[in-house]
């Protein structure tokens, strides 16, 4: 797929953004974001997974906490430097891997028992989204939980809102919902494969 590089939702966009500040949303010193943290591993119920699947992982901050509830977690961001940056937040880590790769592009072979979509569901359309979500459905062991967590604001670089990314994934087929939060800022969905 070609991507007009000048939008703020590109690679070349959020190659920029962390080449200029690695932490550029704050996810290592917000309040917020360590709220948002806690309240979507809380979602998760205690529940330990064996493989974890976190695209668009950022600089790492929340992968290096989701290690604690799985296993492995495989993460990757479509900016090399976002990348790196997480691999030398979660390098001290047992099994943490992290790759650079589009989520538009084919997902990781699984099977997962987590998949976790976390303020990265609005750079895409709705007909992306559901493309997306549907691949990482199929790679959703049966069981498996799909974890979404998206802020409720509205940004000029968000193709969609956050509620309209978690109904989206609410009507991917072969999923069942959980779970529903909504927190000051930002709501949290789990679903389950059926």
């Amino acid at each position: 797929m070609s991507v007009n590089q000048t939008r703020p939702w590109s690679p070349a966009a959020f190659e920029a953004r962390f080449a200029a500040d690695p932490d550029p949303w704050s996810f290592r010193t917000s309040a917020y974001e360590r709220s948002r943290y806690s309240a979507l591993l809380s979602a998760l119920g205690g529940r330990r997974f064996e493989r974890a699947l976190e695209p668009g992982c950022a600089n790492g901050e929340l992968t290096a906490q989701l290690a604690s509830a799985a296993e492995r977690v495989i993460a990757f961001d479509v900016s090399p430097t976002a990348a790196a940056l997480a691999r030398e937040r979660c390098g001290p880590l047992a099994g943490v891997t992290i790759d650079v790769r589009d989520l538009r592009d084919p997902c990781p072979p699984g099977p997962f028992d987590l998949v976790v979509l976390s303020e990265v569901g609005y750079y895409f359309t709705t007909r992306e989204l559901e493309a997306i979500g549907g691949g990482l459905v199929a790679q959703l062991a049966p069981g498996g939980a799909l974890l979404a967590g998206h802020w409720q604001g509205r940004s000029d670089d968000h193709r969609l809102h956050g509620d309209e990314v978690h109904a989206v994934l609410d009507g991917l087929d072969g999923l069942r919902p959980r779970r529903r939060e909504r927190h000051p800022g930002f709501r949290v969905d789990v679903w389950e494969r059926a």
